[in-house]
């Protein structure tokens, strides 16, 4: 098996969170007990809750003190949503290390930390629950991919009031363009490789970074038993019949479409990529990074 280029360095400053937390604990007089989560079934993922992992727990004597920001009008950070005013991805050629953040209530996305709030991240997105990858981190706060246009739209969340959970992944999943191919890594370890169709120089697969936003299946579709659709959208269609425009990881019943421009901007990937992706005992987690060359 070949192994996959590391991915972006974990950003993740434990340590100086928590002392931190102990330096405010010690000014408010009080302390949290962190309550255990439940283990997820799904293979290389370890959730558990932000304020045991990172010690935010011990910010809640401030946290009663803070602003709540007043979330009318915001638009919801979901496919079917636009994100005017979020910070772009800076970065487009490097993985994002495998840290998911799932929000157990609706929260404020911000521009910057301790900036103005421009959205509210949902719990579920499509179906499935919301998770999305972290690519920065400062204390007390994490930058996140979004799933609304544009393309590249990013937002930053508070991590000082326990709504958040945690999890990481080993999974990464690689669409090269220009060769067609698809590629799975898991523990850095190559787990499979496929020809797959990408979209047509008129309709091209959008590039960068982004994350399998849910796994659905559609009745009202015959050309594959699952789809999954992803946190980014076509730059040509501003919808796929009557839908957001979202593009995604989907099979096809003819052959002749992989290995080729073929599509509309969505990746087509034979039936065993997606048997493999849909795997009982090891699914490619939501949330999931992919990097699109």
């Amino acid at each position: 098996m070949s192994e996959m280029p590391p991915p972006a360095p974990n950003r993740w400053r434990v340590l100086a969170l928590w002392l931190a937390g102990i330096a405010l604990v010690g000014a408010a007089g009080a302390l949290l007990a962190p309550s255990p989560t439940a283990p997820d079934t799904a293979r290389g993922t370890e959730p558990v809750e932000l304020g045991v992992e990172l010690g935010v727990e011990l910010y809640a004597p401030v946290v009663a003190a803070r602003a709540v920001p007043n979330l009318t009008g915001l638009p919801e950070a979901s496919t079917f949503s636009t994100v005017a005013n979020a910070p772009q991805d800076a970065t487009t050629e490097e993985i994002p290390d495998g840290q998911l953040v799932h929000p157990t209530t609706p929260v404020p996305v911000f521009d910057q930390p301790g900036g103005a709030a421009i959205a509210v991240l949902p719990i579920t997105q499509l179906g499935s629950d919301t998770w999305v990858p972290v690519i920065a981190d400062e204390p007390g706060w994490v930058q996140v991919l979004l799933p609304s246009r544009p393309n590249g739209s990013t937002g930053w969340l508070s991590t000082q009031d326990n709504t958040l959970t945690i999890r990481s992944t080993t999974d990464r999943i690689v669409i090269d363009r220009a060769a067609f191919r698809l590629t799975l890594y898991r523990d850095h370890q190559q787990i499979g490789t496929w020809k797959v169709g990408v979209g047509t120089p008129a309709a091209p697969t959008p590039a960068g970074r982004t994350f399998v936003l849910a796994s659905m299946t559609d009745a009202t579709q015959k050309f594959s038993p699952v789809i999954f659709p992803l946190g980014i959208h076509s730059a040509s269609y501003s919808t796929y019949g009557g839908g957001p425009g979202t593009t995604g990881i989907h099979g096809w019943p003819a052959a002749d479409v992989f290995g080729r421009p073929s599509s509309d901007g969505c990746i087509r990937v034979p039936a065993d990529a997606l048997a493999t992706f849909t795997n009982p005992s090891d699914p490619v987690p939501i949330g999931t990074p992919v990097l699109i060359r």
